[in-house]
């Protein structure tokens, strides 16, 4: 086994020495609510009954016996979702596959699915962060009944999968497996869609011709096949061990995907208490998992979402990241894949080049991973250089392609796109922030130009169409942090900044909101923190104002002279018009309460974070 990259030993102490003491207590938890039998013994027998009341006969029997394990499904089924949408047939496909093996499985509830396709740009995109943490609380209402013995996780795209692992782990007693849907099957190049974009922003195509190439591109069941948040996520439970080898991109609808889901059934009863083997997944995450997380989305240019998704999934199991480890990482760990938006192909093609498999490999090879961490298949990291396939209709895995079928998409440790990863820390008088330069072409890593002040997105589209940005020019969009207004994705800024930049102008994006996982060519500070609602500085920077953004030098600066930065105040706006309509004005408690980026955006688990932040370094402005 090769030995680990010394950074990557480093970094990985870092945090485990940061952590130690929320990582204690957790486990402390964790452990004592760990049972050795059937989780439902130590129901009474009025609770037991009412647990089994619906179930058919067999099962009823099987589940009153308390000899064999039963296996909740939680579950972010909807047939509107394109990617949730074959998860419709799973939960018949698990019950079968547990009563094989002689074990029960029960639906433990549905959690909410929402779709930022369908709601960017809209009032409904100010709850799709706050979903995340709803989604945990919905499946931790659902794994109340205290009834299982283990988890299978259906669920896919942005914020759904890191809600689902929020609850796994603070249910981190009981084992877990995620299962995914898939990619759709390859429509309009990527690429195309976006040059279509474009014609749409410049007015040289109408709305039909857009609905038509939109259409195009997402035309079926299965997750969107750009490499944004959704497939993010799917990467991530490859290399955290969460799912089955080589899962991650079966398109759905086939004998493959259904084999899979089967598979995850079993797995996961194998895993408790009653089976083979017994791995709690509060047990089985550790430091190590988080980082080789970390790793992998460095070296695929994955979704800047996770660097507030992956901080609040860390803190649910005790472990304390910040956005100093993902920079510092990033210094030593090459760019190996290139998917849209960072590149022409999608994640089919991605797949077929190599994909998880061939990934995890190279990185294994070079030390950048942890090799020797625990994953649902009992086995080390190493598992996931396989890839499944159907020999004579049985699931079997074979050893992964040692060489890339595309080096255009995937490409070896040894030659890769770019000697560090795809995102960059940057810091100053502004505040923190993070830049994913990727898909950035090197001679827009540094912007330097006059400010213009927004603060919301329909004001930069307005200016856009009234001809007034055809300059050079830093838009700072402001009052769009997660205490604000929900921090919504600005992705439908995307075209027009683009169109400006092909038009030859300096062009970049400063925000204390996100962009979407599918964010590309444009540099965008995003994510600045602190947030301009709650005092943080980009609620003092005026139209004019010089600003510096240097993903080089890890330098986002307002160049005003100090006495005068230090004599303004934050300009004060009126956002109430954010938090009514659309069901806006639910979640109140949430835009009071939530954390900042850096800190997960977390709007619970609240006094639990701030308990193990004390004593923690934390980053002035």
């Amino acid at each position: 086994m090769p030995a680990l990259h010394r950074a990557v030993a480093r970094i990985t102490e870092r945090i485990a020495s940061r952590s130690r003491n929320a990582r204690a207590a957790y486990l402390d938890r964790t452990e004592q609510a760990i049972r050795t039998g059937p989780v439902r013994g130590s129901l009474s027998c009025t609770n037991l009954a009412h647990a089994f009341a619906s179930a058919p006969d067999a099962d009823k029997r099987l589940l009153r016996a308390l000899r064999q394990p039963n296996l909740a499904i939680v579950s972010a089924y909807n047939d509107m979702l394109s990617a949730h949408q074959p998860l419709e047939t799973y939960p018949q496909l698990i019950k079968e596959s547990a009563r094989e093996v002689g074990a029960t499985a029960q639906f433990a509830g549905g959690v909410p699915a929402m779709c930022d396709g369908v709601t960017q740009g809209q009032p409904g995109m100010e709850l799709s962060l706050f979903s995340r943490d709803t989604i945990a609380m919905a499946a931790a209402v659902a794994l109340s009944h205290n009834s299982f013995d283990a988890v299978v996780y259906l669920g896919v795209c942005d914020k759904i999968v890191p809600g689902l692992l929020i609850a796994a782990l603070t249910f981190g007693h009981l084992p877990a497996v995620f299962v995914p849907a898939g990619p759709m099957t390859s429509g309009l190049p990527n690429d195309e869609k976006a040059r279509i974009r474009q014609l749409y922003a410049e007015g040289k195509v109408g709305r039909e011709e857009l609905l038509e190439a939109e259409s195009r591109a997402y035309h079926g069941a299965g997750t969107c096949t750009f490499y944004g948040t959704a497939n993010s996520n799917q990467m991530l439970m490859e290399v955290m061990g969460l799912h089955l080898p080589g899962s991650a991109f079966v398109n759905p609808g086939t004998p493959l995907r259904d084999a899979l889901t089967r598979a995850a059934a079993k797995t996961a009863l194998a895993n408790t208490a009653l089976g083979a083997r017994h791995l709690p997944v509060g047990r089985m995450i550790d430091e190590r998992s988080i980082v080789n997380a970390i790793v992998a989305l460095l070296a695929t240019g994955g979704s800047t979402n996770h660097t507030m998704h992956l901080v609040a999934i860390a803190h649910a199991a005790g472990i304390l990241i910040n956005w100093d480890d993902f920079n510092d990482l990033s210094a030593v760990v090459p760019l190996l894949a290139r998917v849209y938006p960072n590149g022409k192909a999608d994640v089919n093609q991605f797949h077929a080049a190599g994909g998880c498999a061939y990934l995890i490999r190279e990185l294994l090879d070079g030390g950048l991973l942890h090799a020797d961490v625990a994953t649902v298949t009992g086995r080390d990291l190493y598992a996931f250089t396989e890839e499944p396939w159907l020999n004579n209709g049985e699931l079997a895995w074979r050893e992964g392609t040692r060489q890339s079928a595309d080096t255009d998409i995937l490409r070896p440790l040894a030659q890769p796109f770019d000697p560090s990863g795809g995102l960059r820390l940057l810091t100053g008088n502004l505040g923190r922030a993070v830049i994913k330069v990727s898909a950035v072409k090197p001679e827009h890593h540094v912007v330097r130009a006059p400010a213009i002040v927004f603060d919301d997105q329909d004001a930069v589209m307005a200016a856009f169409e009234r001809g007034e940005l055809e300059r050079d020019f830093v838009a700072v969009v402001r009052f769009q942090g997660p205490r604000a207004n929900g921090m919504p994705e600005l992705h439908k800024l995307t075209p027009p900044l683009g169109v400006l930049q092909n038009h030859g102008h300096q062009v970049a994006l400063v925000t204390d909101g996100r962009m979407s996982g599918a964010s590309g060519k444009v540099p965008a500070a995003i994510h600045v923190t602190p947030e301009a609602s709650t005092g943080g500085p980009l609620g003092r920077v005026r139209d004019g104002d010089t600003i510096l953004v240097d993903a080089r030098a890890g330098v986002l600066q307002a160049l005003v002279d100090t006495a005068t930065w230090e004599a303004r105040s934050a300009e004060p706006v009126d956002l109430r018009h954010c938090h009514f309509g659309m069901g806006r004005e639910l979640f109140d408690s949430f835009r009071a309460r939530t954390s900042g980026a850096e800190q997960g955006a977390l709007s619970m688990l609240c006094d639990l974070v701030e308990t193990h932040m004390a004593g923690v370094p934390q980053h002035p402005v």
